[in-house]
């Protein structure tokens, strides 16, 4: 979803200097703390689809099975949310809760070519889904809605620019995105929160949950610039690959037949990480020896 670049980028360069610590030292110091996981690897946990159509008994009883915590589980393996899933006809259902999402990831949990990676984003064209990483970690994992059929998100390394709580979209000025985090300063293109329907539906955006979009704009690193027209030193690197089958089945559905079937292999993304490795160091390089904006 495009949206206005009405936010002056300058901006990014203002804080409030107090006893607090800023968000950079907030992140640095993040950084620092020992990594510790709940598994060493996802779960092998066992999935089922409910079919609901429009059977009010079959949702009431849905409705009534699941804790809120249980269906805040199930909405995000849907791609969907709490207020758009009574709109889907099948959910899959995992046969086993767990409070630790991580157990049910489709990401690699350690990617070898991003260790010297201070931070990475990875969205998932094929599985609608992103990955965080800190060296090489996965941190962080959750369910996205991109670009649509008309207006795919395109391919490629991207780094996040600067960030806003709440900006108009210019596709529609009745929609307000919560935690954008801008990734192309011409096209418009970011991350943020908004209504995920189960599918790609988005205007070219990485739509989010609003629990992880809110996460994400605090992990994440802005720009660092000069002025209004340069850039000293690129935010956090986020990269976007592969491609949806807009005419088949939702993958996730497939879970319920084989819990392997959305897996992506630490050969896979390594190789796709590794096409922009170089450049990610170089500008991760190059950050470094910038100070950070005060």
């Amino acid at each position: 979803m495009k949206k206005t670049i009405l936010i002056t980028a300058f901006a990014t360069l203002i804080s409030v200097i107090g006893c607090k610590d800023t968000p950079e030292e907030r992140q640095e110091k993040a950084l620092e703390k020992k990594f510790e996981r709940k598994y060493e690897k996802a779960q092998d946990y066992t999935y089922t689809n409910w079919v609901l159509k429009s059977n009010d008994s079959v949702r009431k009883i849905f409705k009534e099975k699941f804790t809120s915590q249980q269906l805040t589980t199930i909405v995000a393996l849907n791609r969907v949310d709490k207020s758009t899933f009574a709109s889907v006809d099948t959910l899959l259902i995992p046969d086993q809760f767990d409070d630790d999402f991580l157990a049910y990831s489709p990401f690699p949990y350690t990617l070898s070519s991003a260790k010297d990676v201070k931070k990475l984003a990875i969205f998932s064209y094929p599985i609608q889904a992103y990955g965080l990483y800190e060296n090489g970690e996965l941190v962080k994992w959750g369910p996205s809605s991109m670009g649509s059929k008309q207006h795919k998100t395109p391919e490629g390394l991207y780094f996040c620019n600067w960030k806003g709580e709440e900006t108009i979209s210019t596709f529609d000025d009745e929609w307000v995105l919560r935690w954008n985090f801008n990734l192309d300063n011409e096209e418009g293109i970011a991350w943020h929160q908004y209504q995920l329907p189960g599918y790609p539906a988005s205007h070219s955006c990485l739509r989010l949950l609003e629990a992880d979009a809110k996460w994400m704009y605090d992990w994440a690193d802005e720009w660092i610039l000069a002025d209004k027209e340069t850039v000293k030193a690129k935010g956090t690197p986020v990269i976007v690959y592969g491609s949806y089958n807009f005419d088949g089945r939702k993958p996730w559905l497939d879970l319920a037949k084989d819990s392997h079937a959305n897996d992506i292999s630490a050969e896979t993304l390594n190789g796709i990480v590794g096409k922009y490795q170089a450049e990610i160091l170089k500008e991760q390089k190059n950050r470094e020896a910038v100070p950070a904006a005060k």
